[in-house]
Order: C-alpha cells, then structure tokens, then sequence
C-alpha cells in the first residue's frame, strides 16, 4: 500500500471520500433496476461518461441517458466529456442534471473560459488529467476547479490496467493542491478503480472513486455489497493512516 507524509495524511481525513458509480459500466437492459441499487447502496455519485468517437475512439451515452437517470432517481450526477471542444456541451450537460462537468486540457483551445463557463452555469469544474498530462498544466487554473480528475488508465474504454505511475500522481497532485491552499478540491481518480487499488488510491489522497467493473459493478458481488467492500476499505485505510 502507498503510504503519504503526515500533512498528507491530515488534510486527506478532513475530507470524506465519495463513491461513485460509472454508468457506461451498468447493465443497459435493467437499468432501472441497477439504478435503484445504486440508490439503496448509498453511493454518492453517478459518473457519467460522454464520448464522441474523436477525442477519443469510442462513443459513450448521452443527455437523454442523464435525464433518464435523473428521473429514476436523486442521486447527484457528475459528468466526465471526453469530447472536442467541450464547451459546445457544457450548457446542456448543466441542464441534463450535473453538478460537477469535467474537461480534458487537450480538447479545447480556452481551457480558464471553459472552466469559467461551467461554473457560470451552476456546476463545480473539473479538469482531467490523462497519464502524460503533466501536473504543471494546472498552475494558473487552481482557482478555477472544484475537482482535478487523475486518469490511471489513458480515456476512452473499460478494462484497461492501471498504470503504476499513476498512484504516486495522485500523492503529487495531492500535495499540490495542499501546499497552494487549495485543499478544497476534490481529487477524483477513473480508471481501474479495483478493490485492490483502492487503498493505494486513497492513501495517497484520493477523494472521489469512479467504481467501474473492478468494483461497484464487479461481476462477483450484488451493487450494493460491492458499495459496501468499497466502504469497508476506505474506512481500514483511514484507520491505518493513525
């Protein structure tokens, strides 16, 4: 397991950490039903993925999934756009029901006015962060976000293997955030979130978890036991961590 400094550790305990459920991952032929697991299970966050098929190869649902979710349930939505030039989105995906609306560096040429415009509209900003990207991009943005997103896999499908490199980008975004005053932004990690590197994820400062197949919709556990291990090993590293 990752281990972090003693401040680290601190400003890690101050905040609770959010399970979120990946939509794209949940069983499309009953998704009421998936829905009200998620619901019964208490997670925090449904995290929804929109591609185009040009930021990244594939395509991933849509605002009439988002709305349809709304109407099933009162879960907050949290939308990663995985799309060129976000900003062409970023009203209707407010409208569609998300409270948070994260965007890629590379998908648009105004990165702060994109930033500035989901905020304007209601929403906490979030800015995503591929393997390569590389921490400095976030120097003169940190006023401007509400949640910086660590991609441990590179975006754009499920299934992928964690990037090791990855777990100590979390502990630097971390430290980051907390040496610059910024520690109310969340530090959300997507991409391979497994029971296994959960408790790396979150000893190193992670505050948002978007469960996928290797854990909130793992194939061996309902919905809501697979929400509840997620809980039980968030809980065993925050007591290991005093």
């Amino acid at each position: 397991m990752a281990t972090v400094e003693k401040t680290d550790r601190i400003a890690a305990m101050n905040r609770t950490v959010k399970i979120e459920a990946s939509l794209a991952c949940a069983n499309f032929k009953n998704l009421e039903a998936d829905i009200e697991q998620l619901s019964a299970g208490g997670i925090d966050f449904l995290h929804v993925d929109i591609m185009d098929g040009k930021f990244v190869p594939n395509f991933a649902l849509n605002f009439g999934i988002m709305q349809t979710a709304r109407e099933l349930c009162s879960i907050p939505q949290e939308c990663h756009l995985m799309v060129v030039e976000p900003e062409r989105y970023i009203d209707k995906t407010i409208a569609s029901g998300a409270e948070y609306v994260a965007i890629h560096f590379e998908a648009t040429y105004d990165v702060q006015k994109a930033l500035q415009q989901i905020r304007g509209n209601g929403a906490k900003s979030g800015i995503v962060l591929n393997p390569a990207t590389p921490l400095t991009n976030l120097e003169y943005i940190m006023d401007d976000i509400d949640m910086v997103t660590i991609m441990t896999v590179n975006p754009g499908s499920a299934g992928q293997r964690l990037i090791p490199a990855m777990l100590r980008k979390i502990k630097d975004v971390s430290a980051l955030l907390s040496s610059t005053g910024h520690d109310n932004v969340e530090v959300q990690v997507d991409g391979n979130v497994s029971f296994q590197h959960i408790p790396a994820m979150v000893a190193a400062g992670a505050t948002m978890l978007v469960g996928g197949t290797s854990s909130v919709f793992h194939k061996d556990y309902s919905i809501g036991d697979a929400i509840a291990a997620v809980r039980e090993i968030v809980k065993g590293v925050e007591a290991a961590q005093w």
